[in-house]
């Protein structure tokens, strides 16, 4: 049998990890095992030790463990790439406040549950965000989902153009970037 690998992270630097810590150490899981982590669990970027433990440190036969499935991945879509990467490596999962531990058919069974219900309520947020959205949007201008408004003068820069100055005196000139000149004189071609 492998190692117990565990798994802790908070969403930000003023939480502490200790519970966490705690509830590894009673599973078995020793210091030198454990992958911490301070972090926004939204996106994979920024998790460095998630990264780590995905990438060298687990081995198969290995279980990794951790206390809460949001714990170790927040999103559905997120969690189901974690649990391939898990098991192509040949690596268990075990969560310590769910029921689930993929060494067993009952865990396996109520991961996959997880996993399904999880979609489902993401798919239900999005689509209340969508009607938000269109919404507000449908109220006019005041939407805060327009957009900013655009901050070049098109017309200053086909003007100085115009006068025969080059992209670079251009974007000089009006404070902006060569690139940002470049965009508005291709635009009115």
């Amino acid at each position: 049998m492998g190692e117990l690998i565990g798994y802790g992270r908070v969403s930000s630097k003023s939480q502490s990890l200790d519970i966490q810590i705690a509830a590894l150490t009673a599973a078995g899981v020793t210091t030198e095992h454990m992958y911490l982590e301070k972090a926004s669990g939204r996106k994979r970027n920024g998790r460095a030790a998630l990264e780590d433990l995905l990438g060298r440190g687990i081995r198969k036969g290995d279980t990794l463990v951790c206390t809460r499935l949001d714990r170790l991945a927040r999103s559905t879509r997120d969690l189901l790439h974690i649990a391939e990467t898990l098991d192509d490596k040949g690596v268990a999962l075990r969560v310590l406040e769910q029921p689930i531990d993929t060494t067993n058919p009952t865990g396996k069974l109520f991961f996959t549950m997880l996993g399904a219900f999880g979609e489902f309520e993401a798919s239900i947020r999005a689509e209340r965000q969508r009607e938000g959205i269109d919404a507000a949007l449908a109220k006019g201008d005041d939407s805060p989902f327009r957009g900013r408004p655009p901050s070049i003068n098109i017309e200053a820069v086909l003007t100085l153009r115009n006068e025969g100055r080059t992209p670079t005196a251009i974007a000089k000139e009006l404070g902006i970037a060569r690139s940002s000149v470049y965009r508005c004189l291709q635009a009115e071609r």
